[in-house]
């Protein structure tokens, strides 16, 4: 491949297909693209602790002697204006352009915008990237009230690092409840339990009908029932959107995302897509998925260095996330989505305690709270193919791993997490 493999967008997925396309083999040319200015970094971390703390550096995902040492050429401010599929080649915003062999898109998402009257004023940000939580920073020292527009994973993260960091945190959710479809009501209650314990405002059912503001800064939202919410600092974390405009106006088939076979083609085999813009035909579920978490995007883009190198591998990880909020560490393995029952082990009220999802006798995934060794474990028996029954589930921890041991000992194992 004399023009080598570029690979589009430098967040976790892109970096993590170039260091497997270096560490299986591939000896062409590796170039890694980035629009931002940056050194890649890891993205957990900035809606926690570099927030909280003035003096905190990005985490980078790799030292710049990795690239360099690898062969990577990594350029960052790159911006791509369009993908010329016919002529395998990239236009760039700068005039020039750039062929591939093999293109990766790792373009990732971008936050879902807020049409709001007020939403122009400063102070009204977002968070996906190192310079938006700069700028959270930077705002957060100078308010002493905050508002955060959408209870999902986001901004309640935020919201509990800004409680502590003494501000006057209000989440405002427009459904009824908190993190949506993303995990079980017992888990959402919980977590907003716990978040009112240490006053941080939750309204559920509430919308914002406009922001006000002071000589062009943001000084309050103002609720559709006409409650007026004083706010410094205004965060929209209402979800994101698939950056998927180059491989549409390319002509690559999109469905809520790029979409992807098993090893990560599009509808062009040349064109691989990754991370979360790639939608897909999960194995575990049987349903079309577009997942946004670290481990997806990071075990996708191994699987597509190893089709670029001629591996038929179908993608069978299992699908994993986390997420700290407060004194939470919420760890969620598989896909629970069309569950028709439950098992709690632990204590709800002690913080510690993990639900097991099922779907008549087959287990979906686990839900924990502050039980990590559950979760690991979770890992194990669903990459095994393993459902434990609801009796085994009471037995504790000790009773699933010798039954795990058992299963595993008369079937083959699907994968070893």
């Amino acid at each position: 491949m004399k023009n080598g493999v570029v690979i589009v967008g430098a967040g976790h997925a892109g970096v993590q297909a170039a260091a497997s396309l270096r560490e299986d083999g591939h000896d062409g040319p590796v170039i890694l693209l980035s629009d931002e200015d940056e050194l890649p970094y890891h993205k957990p971390p900035l809606s926690k602790t570099f927030i909280k703390d003035q003096e905190a550096k990005p985490q980078p995902l790799r030292g710049e002697a990795f690239y360099t040492g690898s062969a990577i050429d990594y350029r960052q401010g790159v911006r791509i204006d369009r993908i010329d599929a016919g002529g395998r080649g990239l236009e760039l915003s700068d005039g020039g352009t750039l062929p591939f062999d093999r293109l990766i898109l790792a373009t990732g998402s971008r936050p879902r915008m807020l049409s709001l009257p007020g939403s122009d004023f400063s102070g009204v940000v977002s968070l996906r990237s190192l310079a938006d939580a700069r700028l959270i920073r930077e705002l957060s020292a100078q308010s002493e009230d905050v508002v955060i527009l959408g209870g999902g994973f986001i901004g309640l993260e935020i919201a509990a690092t800004l409680k502590a960091a003494g501000r006057k945190v209000t989440v405002v959710e427009a459904v009824d409840r908190l993190l949506g479809r993303a995990v079980a009501p017992i888990i959402a209650s919980h977590v907003r339990q716990r978040l009112e314990a240490i006053d941080v405002r939750i309204l559920t059912g509430t919308t914002i009908a406009r922001l006000e503001g002071e000589n062009g800064y943001v000084s309050a939202a103002i609720t559709a029932s006409g409650e007026r919410l004083p706010a410094q600092m205004v965060i929209i974390g209402i979800g994101v959107v698939p950056n998927v405009e180059l491989a549409q106006t390319a002509g690559i088939t999109i469905a809520n995302g790029i979409r992807v076979d098993q090893q990560m083609r599009t509808s062009m085999p040349e064109i691989l897509a990754i991370g979360d813009a790639a939608s897909y035909r999960h194995w575990l579920t049987g349903g079309d998925v577009r997942l946004e978490s670290v481990q997806n995007a990071t075990d996708q883009a191994r699987l597509a260095a190893r089709t670029i190198l001629g591996h038929a591998d179908a993608f069978a990880a299992v699908p994993w996330f986390w997420s700290d909020i407060g004194d939470i560490k919420l760890q969620m393995v598989g896909l629970i989505s069309g569950g028709d029952s439950h098992v709690v082990l632990g204590d709800v009220n002690e913080n510690r305690f993990s639900i097991y999802h099922y779907a008549g006798n087959r287990l979906l995934g686990i839900e924990s709270v502050n039980r990590p060794g559950d979760h690991m474990l979770g890992r194990k028996m669903l990459g095994a193919g393993f459902s434990p029954t609801p009796q085994t589930v009471a037995t504790g921890p000790d009773g699933l791993k010798a039954a795990l041991a058992a299963f595993q000992q008369v079937e083959p194992v699907r994968a070893a997490e």
